[in-house]
């Protein structure tokens, strides 16, 4: 894999859906900016082979940061309580029952305590607008005392919002330190976030080696988002010896995690039985799912199994429907334009009416 291909932002934004392709063959491994994610149509494969689905290698998609704040809510963490500490269980509790303000209320009584957990909790309320006013500078400051008091998620928060810029200037040397000491205690999302740094090699030097070692860290945590960024890794060996049955099986565990971008390419993987035993009927229906999901790539490979009748019976209507779709998220396709242009007048009008009520348009 050449490492001028991968590319990242720096400020680490949340970024578009990941490209797939059909052979139905998986995308290329190499994480390039986003989220990354583009890709071509799957061609007719050769009239001796009906059964597989070719096409142009496309990008794959660059892996997304786990908790990048965004304009809106900041990064979430959410705190586990300690099993022996019944005060913070019901902190705990009122927030997973979304009572914020009891959760504010109690958790505020501990913080003063001392309990970093409480602290913790505080700058999540605060920096996610949850049942008080947003306040980045207060959620940095509950943030940086349980990060003091050695919460790992605190330290994790509190470096995202150093990355923004919220709640005080930008401090990326802060950030990185606190993500590396936050992973080094075992917190994932700092770990998979710290990878793509690695990766970048703009906020630091650049290096897949120790990138990989973060992903697999955070994957073996079980973090959708390392997992489906290490089965590229392993799929191209970007840091790591390649091997596409171990990308498989991560493709899988990110699937089973409702990663829709793993999704797609464990269907494709299914479809095309690489690296696991070939079964199209299971691959189209990870393809559904993914393109129910809204993922354009899914729709746009889903639409070319239907209309052509590969490992699923023939549906022009529903194909048809879902190609429209994928063209309005721009994933447009010449060759089905084509085709559409020559189904006959009441299925055509079929298809086009069920994209509308797909899209909410009239």
């Amino acid at each position: 894999m050449k490492l001028s291909r991968i590319t990242f932002l720096v400020t680490l934004v949340l970024t578009a859906p990941a490209a797939a392709q059909l052979q139905i063959t998986p995308p290329a491994a190499t994480p390039s900016p986003p989220s990354a994610k583009s890709s071509e149509k799957p061609k007719e494969a050769p009239k001796t082979k009906p059964h597989t689905i070719t096409k142009k290698k496309d990008p794959a998609p660059a892996p997304k940061p786990s908790a990048s704040p965004s304009p809106a809510p900041a990064a979430t963490v959410i705190p586990a309580p300690p099993a022996d500490n019944p005060n913070v269980d019901l902190v705990f509790g009122a927030y997973q029952r979304g009572q914020y303000k009891t959760a504010f209320d109690l958790a505020t009584a501990r913080a003063q305590a001392g309990d970093p957990k409480a602290m913790t909790m505080l700058g999540e309320l605060y920096s996610n607008a949850m049942g008080i006013k947003r306040d980045y500078a207060k959620a940095a400051d509950w943030y940086k005392r349980a990060s003091d008091a050695g919460d790992r998620e605190a330290m994790f928060a509190l470096a995202m919002l150093r990355i923004a810029g919220r709640g005080g200037p930008v401090d990326k040397g802060e950030a990185v330190k606190l993500m590396a000491s936050s992973a080094k205690l075992g917190e994932p999302k700092a770990a998979y976030n710290l990878a793509l740094l690695y990766l970048d090699g703009q906020t630091l030097p650049q290096d897949v080696r120790r990138s990989a070692e973060l992903l697999r860290q955070a994957a073996d945590a079980g973090l959708p988002e390392a997992q489906y960024a290490l089965a590229t890794f392993y799929k191209e060996g970007t840091g790591v010896p390649k091997d596409p049955d171990k990308a498989v099986r991560l493709l899988q565990a990110a699937s089973l995690a409702d990663n829709v971008d793993a999704e797609v390419e464990y269907a494709i993987a299914m479809f095309n039985g690489t690296g696991t035993p070939k079964n199209q009927p299971a691959a189209v229906a990870l393809l559904r799912k993914a393109a129910r999901q809204n993922s354009a790539i899914a729709q746009n490979r889903l639409a070319w199994v239907l209309i052509n009748g590969m490992g699923v019976a023939v549906d022009k209507v529903e194909g048809f429907k879902w190609h429209i779709v994928a063209k309005t998220a721009g994933k447009g396709d010449p060759e089905l334009d084509k085709q559409l242009a020559d189904l006959p007048a009441d299925d055509r009008a079929k298809a086009e009416a069920a994209a509308k009520k797909w899209l909410g348009t009239k």
